[in-house]
Parts: C-alpha cells; sequence; structure tokens
C-alpha cells in the first residue's frame, strides 16, 4: 500500500481542483431538479453525479434529461435498490474511471438537509492538505434543525457508541456530506467495504483512518427534509450498531490511537 501520509509534488493547492458531487437517489423526483441547480450554483466548476437505484418515480430519466442539456451533469443507472453503501461504491468506481481525472469526489443527499454552500469551504480544507472533510453536526458551530429530542438523542448517541467502540474521536461518524481526495478512494480496498446502510459511512471514515489519512471535520446545520420520504429505517440503525464491533474486530486501529 503507498504511503498516504507521503506529501504529493507538486503541491495539490497549486493545481485545479476538479471536484465531482456523488448525488445518490431514490424517487427524489420533488428534489432532484432543485439539488442539481443549487450544486452547480454553488460550485459552476463541478460535476454531479447522480447514482440512480431504478427510482419507480422517474428520478432517474428526469436526471437524464438534465444531463442531455449540461455536460456537468452525468446519471449511473443502477438495475435496483441495495442500499447507501453499494450506491455510493459504485459512485466511487465511476468517478475514478472518468476521463475528466476528478480531483476531490463528495457525497451528499438529494433532499437539501446537505446545503451546497458548504461544497467551497468543504473543498478548501481538502485542498489545504486534509484528505477527508466531513460535513459535521457535532463540532461547535453545528447543529440540527427541526429534529425531535427522541431523534436528535438516537443521531447523537449513535454517533458517540459509534466512536467509543472504535475508540476515534470524530464526533460525526454518521455523517453522510464528506469530501474525499481523490487518492484516499484509490488506496481504500472499496471491495472490503460491506456496509450497506449508514454503517456506511462509518466504514468509509474508520478505513481512511486506520490507513492513516487525516480527516477534519467542518461545522454544517443540517435541517430536516422538507420534501420527499426519509430512507432511514430500524433495520439501517441496527446495521450500524453490529458495523462497528466487526471493524473493531477485523481492523487495525488508527495509527493515531
Amino acid at each position: 500500500m503507498n504511503d498516504p501520509t507521503e506529501p504529493s509534488s507538486p503541491s495539490q493547492s497549486t493545481l485545479p481542483a476538479r471536484p465531482v458531487v456523488l448525488v445518490p437517489t431514490y424517487n427524489e423526483r420533488e428534489n432532484i431538479d432543485a439539488i442539481l441547480d443549487a450544486i452547480l450554483e454553488a460550485q459552476p466548476s463541478a460535476h454531479v453525479a447522480v447514482i440512480d437505484d431504478a427510482s419507480p418515480d422517474g428520478t432517474g430519466a428526469m436526471a437524464d434529461a438534465r444531463a442531455a442539456a449540461d455536460p456537468r451533469i452525468h446519471v449511473v443507472h443502477r438495475a435496483r435498490k441495495e442500499g447507501l453503501g453499494p450506491a455510493y461504491l459504485h459512485g466511487f468506481r465511476w468517478a475514478l474511471q472518468q476521463p475528466a481525472g476528478y480531483t476531490h469526489v463528495f457525497e451528499m443527499d438529494a433532499d437539501f438537509s446537505h446545503d451546497p454552500a458548504h461544497l467551497g469551504p468543504m473543498l478548501a480544507k481538502a485542498r489545504a492538505g486534509a484528505d477527508v472533510v466531513v460535513g459535521s453536526r457535532w463540532v461547535p458551530g453545528g447543529g440540527i434543525e427541526g429534529w425531535s429530542h427522541v431523534r436528535l438523542g438516537i443521531s447523537y448517541g449513535g454517533s458517540f457508541y459509534a466512536r467509543t467502540v472504535l475508540g476515534i474521536g470524530v464526533l460525526d461518524l454518521t455523517a453522510g456530506f464528506v469530501c474525499y481526495r481523490r487518492r484516499v478512494l484509490e488506496v481504500l480496498p472499496l471491495s472490503e467495504v460491506r456496509s450497506r446502510g449508514y454503517g456506511f459511512q462509518i466504514e468509509m471514515k474508520y478505513r481512511a483512518l486506520v490507513a492513516g489519512f487525516s480527516l477534519v471535520e467542518h461545522p454544517i446545520v443540517f435541517p430536516d427534509r422538507v420534501r420527499g420520504e426519509s430512507k432511514m429505517s430500524l433495520r439501517i440503525v441496527l446495521e450500524g450498531a453490529t458495523a462497528v464491533w466487526r471493524l473493531r474486530r477485523t481492523l487495525p486501529r488508527p495509527p493515531s490511537t
């Protein structure tokens, strides 16, 4: 494995950034046009790849129409709904194979719970040297709007549980708004990532730390979705809870712990 701590040459900050934003979708026709507009308004030089899991509501077809009119928009069609993890893994592999040579790969939701205005500041932190930048709800300046106390407790408790079991200091391990430098995705063994739901977010961050990559948290405020339905379920929560023990059992501790 290449040493991820070895500095690249020339300096990343002196080269032009070529970011791509991966947006997984399943029945997001109420949001897809607006989120594409917002992403490209915030980052006009970025590309966006919609990873659609055969949405029966026509989200994929709507994205295709946008892609036909704007070369910055791409659509990756998948045969069926398989979960968040497989969708992102498919998107990572797609991004690494593109001739555009994307330097940074973002994950973000289609429902505006992730504000595209944070794309620029997160990219700046990655270009300044961070290998992984996490849009974090739990660092100072971050937060959540529109959730009940019970839902807040479950979310914060889940992150606390995961970081306690894994013995790491990342406050928002379950965050889904993330920027990866290209070399992170090139080095990590993506074929070994097993989590399918939100446990995927924990697993990717932990694997990055184990590999010696640096991770910083950028504060975001996370509002509840306005349109469409949440994909969260009890099964997804339980998968995340069990995934942390599998990771602790099968992977070494990160170098800093």
